[in-house]
């Protein structure tokens, strides 16, 4: 099931996308879901084409919980060891938009880059002390990510709060995707212009992560209680690298589908 958060006529509601991807945003429905969709669903029998609302972030994070250097050749690119335990860091929720916002680039940076990467989406009753078998039930499903980052002052401050926290740089969406085996799926970032001419900047897949999902999820809980909708955001493979005013970004993760946002300077 693809779980969305989605702005129409009336307000704001989760729904089902109904549909097949594949077959463009033209043949997609969404049903509404009467309150959170955590829980046994219940719908309200509304339903809009996709096309006519807008698709927000799919859920409100209290935290979204980042690990760094999860590909071994990701970590190499950079100059750096792959760490011996999950190397994790914070980006604060106010950092968190939805597809089609505009990443903003801040003053304080010349060099913000693009990082494609699987995110997971925790579940009630959310996850303290999980073993593995207790992490994975904690998961309510899959989506795209973009841990976008001031690689200046990641390097520059010695520790990466302002580098990833500024807002609007943490995209993520489309949607929520469940029932998802995400042991090997293919994650992919391209960047352009315009639609006919995007580059494939990052391919890689997730069989190539340090550390597993399940493996994560469990290392993090018990560092911090994971409480129902907070995301992790599990790594990026190889090919990071600068984006500029007036570009495009798209991160493709198979099997859940693609978020895009715009680059656009500080108003």
């Amino acid at each position: 099931m693809r779980i969305a958060r989605f702005a129409h006529a009336k307000g704001m509601s989760f729904g089902a996308v109904e549909g097949e991807p594949e077959a463009g945003p033209q043949g997609l429905t969404i049903a509404e879901i009467e309150g959170h969709p955590f829980g046994n669903l219940t719908f309200s029998g509304a339903r809009w084409a996709l096309s006519d609302v807008r698709l927000l972030s799919p859920i409100l994070p209290s935290k979204v919980v980042c690990v760094g250097r999860n590909y071994a050749d990701h970590a190499a690119e950079l100059g750096n060891d792959v760490p011996k335990e999950p190397l994790l860091f914070l980006k604060p929720s106010t950092s968190v938009i939805g597809p089609r916002d505009a990443i903003r680039l801040p003053i304080f940076s010349k060099q913000v880059e693009h990082e494609a990467e699987l995110a997971v989406v925790i579940g009630a009753p959310g996850a303290r002390r999980a073993d593995r078998a207790a992490a994975e039930r904690a998961i309510f499903g899959y989506t795209c990510a973009n841990d976008v980052t001031a690689r200046d002052l990641q390097r520059s401050d010695g520790q990466w709060t302002r580098a990833k926290g500024f807002d609007s740089f943490c995209p993520i969406g489309p949607w929520i995707t469940t029932g998802l085996d995400v042991s090997d799926l293919e994650i992919r970032c391209e960047v352009g212009r315009n639609p006919e001419e995007m580059e494939v900047r990052q391919l890689g897949r997730t069989k190539d992560m340090v550390f597993d999902v399940p493996g994560l999820v469990s290392y993090i809980s018990h560092v911090m209680t994971l409480l129902p909708g907070d995301v992790v955001l599990t790594g990026t493979p190889a090919g990071v690298s600068p984006l500029v005013e007036g570009d495009t970004v798209t991160v493709r993760i198979e099997g859940i589908g693609e978020l895009t946002n715009a680059v656009v300077p500080v108003a």
